[in-house]
């Protein structure tokens, strides 16, 4: 549209008046489904403005041109405004059609130009909802079970109501509301409370018993996702036929910012600031919870510290919305990182069973990979009994039933193995699991074909130029072959996600304790045009942390029919002195824009893995990668 960026200014959404909508973000919908509507609307905006200033000055349009939000009329030198024009331009009709502008005249797209809300975040003027204050505003905290489908039983809340600030004691929905004056009193409150819960069928529930029924369900084949040709007899007619069987653990999401939200539920009104990926989600939530109608429900988001998907579930707003309607106040809702890690919708626990069939020559002739994973959509989001009918999860064979390699023989399916813990959508949702299953067995089936793990993809990506471009510049880059420092080995991997291409080589080295120590990562991607460079390569370099840290150290396991891990002492995360070097390499790109949010994880457990064989010659074929597993 040619207006001046640095005259733009940037607002947080509120929630669509629209009772009915999709207002969200996650998987980088905006710009991947937007991308062609806004490049037209902006340049039906500039044409009609362009229209306007020839009317205006009665000259053919052709001798117009737009620039930093002033039309002007290339002969005469005159301009007007954008604001100028905007009334006239609004009385013209909407052009149908219009040339959109062609990628080597963007002045915008493509450059890196700097974030317009870094100063907010770096200044501290930044809005997130515990920045938020009201008049007559108390504080609040919700205990829960910590055993999942336990209940309250009962309460003593004697010790509590005698310490100065606390305001009120009541059972809600989800526990136990505690709330204060100020968090000190309610967090003292909390601690002096006596709550005896109702355990619920889950107490026996255990790590070692949920793998040992995601194993007994993956004996049964599950629902086909794809099927081309006839694995099974490629199989059997195979002259080595390879075998391995990858398990990925329960993952929470460990938000820089733990849940919260400010509510004020009055009579007439229910006012809402919060960290939400789904606001529409969270006012029809409110308008059931008060009984209001859904136009009395107003909700700003605010800043997240941090998403990954967990945001996408609003259960810590509709504790807001329980508390503030008890207590006829505006209340500051906040979730201690113990609730954050305990409470989490987590990444699901999997289980990967794979097979490949090869020629005595080498040539890959069959692969077959089963899933086996609880399902979001089909036990989470729409509620099914555990065990469930199968179903075909699509959304669980995310990067697994689209493999990109030339096979003629590939069968891919799903087998549903839902548990009683809660998941929820994770950085790159499944993507970070499949990815790593086909990734570490690709280079299984290399080592079985005796070919170097480059080579041997890029024999059967002849289809796939795209992966093709990626893997070969991200191993240039990396002296894919070329010697390392001593004692350093190199593991690569490449993934396709949310409709970006993503390679990576990662360099690392075993040290006598036989941890895992990641020196340096290379990245090319291909996520399509590029709207800011910058951001891309920040968002590779922000995946790759996050999924080192769930490759080397994060894991929830449970206990008793709850979590272990109460903060990041027992779910560690990586550490600023354990950084490794990164390099990204943005291919550049005029296809539809892809995202960059999420596809820079996938590649980077599995470029771990393979590199931690290269090391030791020990396939891994579980996360995290612990020391004990190495020392053999």
């Amino acid at each position: 549209m040619e207006l001046d960026w640095t005259k733009v200014q940037i607002e947080q959404a509120p929630v669509d008046k629209e009772k009915f909508g999709k207002q969200g973000t996650g998987g980088s919908n905006s710009i991947r489904g937007s991308w062609d509507k806004m490049r037209k609307a902006g340049a039906i905006g500039k044409d009609m403005l362009m229209n306007a200033a020839a009317h205006n000055w009665s000259v053919p349009k052709k001798e117009c041109y737009a620039e930093k939000g002033f039309i002007i009329h290339q002969p005469s030198g005159k301009k007007l405004s954008y604001g100028d024009l905007s009334m006239k331009a609004a009385t013209l009709d909407i052009p149908t059609e219009v040339a959109l502008k062609d990628p080597d005249n963007f002045r915008i797209i493509g450059k890196e130009i700097p974030r317009k809300d870094t100063p907010l975040k770096v200044n501290g003027t930044a809005q997130f909802a515990m920045d938020i204050d009201l008049p007559n505003m108390v504080y609040a905290f919700i205990v829960r079970c910590p055993i999942f489908g336990g209940n309250l039983k009962s309460i003593n809340d004697t010790r509590a109501r005698e310490i100065e600030g606390v305001l009120d004691v009541f059972a809600v929905e989800n526990g136990v509301a505690i709330v204060g004056t100020s968090t000190w009193a309610a967090l003292r409150g909390r601690k002096a409370l006596a709550i005896t819960w109702n355990e619920g069928p889950n107490k026996d529930v255990d790590s070692k018993t949920i793998y040992e029924y995601l194993q007994k369900r993956g004996l049964k084949r599950g629902a086909t996702g794809r099927k081309d040709g006839n694995a099974k007899r490629a199989l059997n007619k195979a002259d080595t036929v390879v075998e391995a069987v990858y398990e990925l653990p329960f993952q929470a999401h460990a938000t820089m910012e733990p849940m919260n939200c400010v509510v004020d539920v009055q009579s007439d009104l229910c006012r809402i600031w919060a960290p939400t990926q789904f606001p529409q989600q969270a006012r029809k939530r409110a308008s059931e919870i008060t009984g209001l109608s859904i136009d009395n429900v107003e909700v700003n988001v605010t800043f997240l510290g941090g998403g990954f998907g967990r945001r996408a579930f609003n259960d810590f707003i509709d504790d807001g919305l329980a508390v503030s309607k008890h207590m006829g106040k505006p209340v500051k809702l906040i979730w201690k990182r113990e609730d954050d890690m305990r409470h989490d919708y987590y990444r699901p626990a999997s289980r990967h069973v794979l097979k490949g069939g090869l020629t005595k020559s080498g040539i890959t002739t069959a692969w077959t990979h089963r899933v086996v994973a609880p399902s979001i959509i089909f036990g989470q989001i729409f509620k099914y009994p555990i065990p469930f009918k199968d179903k075909l999860d699509i959304i669980a064979l995310e990067g697994a039933k689209d493999l990109p390699y030339e096979i003629p023989n590939i069968h891919v399916d799903y087998k549903s193995a839902n548990t009683a813990v809660p998941i929820g959508f994770w950085r790159s949702v499944y993507n970070s699991q499949n990815a790593y299953a086909n990734e570490c067995f690709m280079d299984e089936l290399a080592h079985a074909s005796n070919m170097d793990p480059l080579q041997y993809r890029l024999q059967l990506l002849a289809d796939a130029p795209r992966h093709d471009k990626i893997l070969k510049l991200a191993a240039e880059k990396a002296g894919w072959g070329e010697s390392t420092p001593t004692g350093r080995y190199k593991g690569l991997a490449c993934h396709e996600s949310f409709g970006s291409y993503v390679a990576q080589v990662a360099e690392v080295s075993i040290g006598e304790d036989n941890v895992v120590h990641v020196h340096r990562v290379v990245c090319a991607i291909d996520c399509g045009q590029t709207v800011n460079p910058s951001i891309v390569e920040a968002q590779m370099e922000s995946s790759i942390v996050y999924g080192l840290s769930a490759t080397l150290r994060g894991e929830i396991t449970i206990e008793k029919g709850a979590v272990i891990q109460s903060n990041f002492h027992e779910f560690e995360v990586l550490r600023m002195d354990e950084m490794p070097e990164i390099e990204v390499h943005n291919i550049n790109s005029t296809a539809p824009p892809g995202g960059v949010g999420e596809p820079g994880l996938p590649p980077i457990a599995p470029a771990v893995a393979n590199a931690v064989f290269a090391a030791t010659g020990i396939r891994v074929r579980k996360l995290p990668i612990k020391p004990v597993d190495l020392r053999s």
